[in-house]
């Protein structure tokens, strides 16, 4: 490949190892080549894994990634590496949601960004857990995640 923006990229294009946990998984982005216009950008993860921290069970949720960047642009395949590195990392929802949240605002320095957290029940309680860095952007249209509330998700 020549040397472009995408020149950077490790995942991108070849063979690679799910990460064995979150903290091991590798974000890459690229340059923002549309920086001069505000848009949002959605990630949509309908089968979402982690495990329950106290007994194991897995969790699923149907997360739904809304970004408006700004000089970056994650690259889709190494956030799918990233999450399914959650698959055997014990974590309530709520960390679960809001380290995405952040450690993808803290890596991307987007515009905006927000993530919902859509969780399957266990025990029968759905826990839907939403973040984000702060106001939604009045210039940007930026739509319902489209996520209804709990009566049999799917």
């Amino acid at each position: 490949m020549s040397d472009t923006i995408y020149s950077d990229l490790k995942q991108l294009g070849g063979a690679t190892v799910l990460p064995a946990n979150p903290d091991e998984a590798e974000l890459e982005r690229v340059q923002n080549p549309q920086a001069d216009t505000a848009y949002n950008v959605r990630f949509t993860a309908p089968e979402f894994t982690s495990l329950c921290p106290m007994t194991g069970q897995p969790d699923f949720a149907h997360l739904v990634i809304d970004y408006v960047p700004g000089e970056w642009l994650v690259e889709s395949k190494s956030l799918k590496l990233f999450l399914g590195a959650f698959r055997n990392h014990g974590a309530f929802h709520e960390d679960c949601t809001v380290s995405i949240g952040r450690r993808l605002a803290e890596f991307l320095a987007p515009q905006w960004l927000r993530i919902g957290g859509y969780w399957y029940p266990r025990g029968g309680i759905p826990i839907d857990v939403f973040w984000q860095t702060g106001p939604m952007p009045d210039s940007v249209w930026i739509p319902d995640q489209g996520v209804p509330p709990y009566r049999g998700r799917g």
